[in-house]
């Protein structure tokens, strides 16, 4: 089975100045190169994620209010929409296993950068321990809704299949970078959080669906497909609605090495397995994207929940948030280009 491309409308639309082309490494896929207004595309995610922020900061729907939003984006309606973009289009293995190598090639580069920090000759001595046990995770997690919505918009049903994938294949190996280094602090079984993980449920249910051919009923597709936008526009502002400014004063070494790493380093280690994984473009564009999103808005829940100090990495999920308006274009339009 191979998965094609479709073609959005807007696209669709700028055909005139757009040209379709093929590869001889890409089994069939079929992709549009042209010009790109990185502005205009971040824009419509960015501004749910201003909007948010906003909206959390001068008015009654306060920080309690999205708390709420973010567990049921997190527990169930994103869960749903990775379900769903894996299981709507048929998933040829082979095609996508250099882009899961690349991905996990990635993934672990990103982990032994952040793990050894505290043990480089200059740096080591500015960062304490505990700190960076809770806020390593930075470097390398990623913001699934950010990259959902960017992925559609890149490449529309196909880019969503391939970075479901993704995230389905790296959300077991980044949580367990995430936990590894606090776990023994709180005493909690890692294997036991891996298996409550509601995004490592839903993109398992979805590969097994997949592999085993089953498809939603027709009647079912389209209370599906509302619950993924959903999660989509709910799950951005609560990211916005998650920013904090108020502890960053401090551990700013930390801080400095841990966002190098995710916005500036990662992007250029994608770009090398994409060459050594011969990628096509779709799978080149989806990894580049995929590995300069902002940091995932979940990383000072789980240090907060885990004993550590939940305002620090709140600080550090901020600025990362506002990096990745500068390390998408980065990787897309600079690093894409090469």
């Amino acid at each position: 089975m191979k998965v094609s491309a479709h073609v959005n409308s807007r696209t669709a639309q700028h055909h005139d100045v757009c040209h379709l082309g093929t590869n001889p490494r890409s089994r069939g896929f079929r992709w549009y190169s042209c010009p790109v207004n990185f502005a205009q595309l971040l824009f419509p995610d960015f501004s749910l994620i201003l909007c948010g922020y906003l909206v959390c900061r001068y008015t009654a729907l306060n920080r309690t209010v999205w708390e709420q939003v973010e567990t049921l984006v997190y527990f169930f309606l994103f869960p749903v929409l990775l379900f769903h973009s894996i299981v709507k289009s048929p998933l040829d293995i082979a095609a996508t296993s250099s882009l899961i190598g690349a991905g996990w090639a990635m993934g672990l580069t990103g982990i032994m950068l952040a793990y050894s920090l505290p043990y480089l000759p200059w740096l080591g001595q500015h960062i304490a321990r505990r700190d960076h046990a809770a806020s390593a995770q930075i470097a390398f997690r990623f913001n699934s809704f950010v990259g959902l919505a960017l992925a559609d918009r890149l490449a529309g049903p196909q880019g969503l299949l391939l970075i479901a994938v993704l995230i389905g294949v790296c959300v077991p190996l980044f949580n367990v970078g995430a936990v590894w280094p606090m776990a023994r602090h709180a005493q909690r079984g890692l294997l036991r959080e891996l298996m409550r993980n509601p995004l490592i449920i839903g993109t398992a249910s979805g590969l097994a669906a997949n592999l085993l051919g089953f498809t939603l009923p027709i009647w079912l597709e389209p209370t599906i497909s509302r619950i993924g936008a959903a999660s989509l526009a709910l799950g951005l502002m609560a990211a916005g609605a998650g920013m904090q400014f108020g502890a960053l004063g401090r551990a700013k070494v930390l801080a400095a090495a841990l966002l190098t790493i995710r916005h500036f380093l990662l992007p250029l280690v994608a770009f090398g397995f994409s060459k050594l994984f011969h990628l096509d473009p779709v799978q080149t564009t989806v990894l580049l994207a995929f590995s300069a999103l902002p940091t995932a808005s979940s990383c000072y829940v789980l240090a907060a929940r885990m004993g550590y100090d939940g305002a620090y990495v709140a600080g550090l999920v901020t600025l990362s948030t506002l990096l990745g308006m500068v390390s998408l274009p980065f990787a897309l339009g600079v690093l894409r280009a090469l």
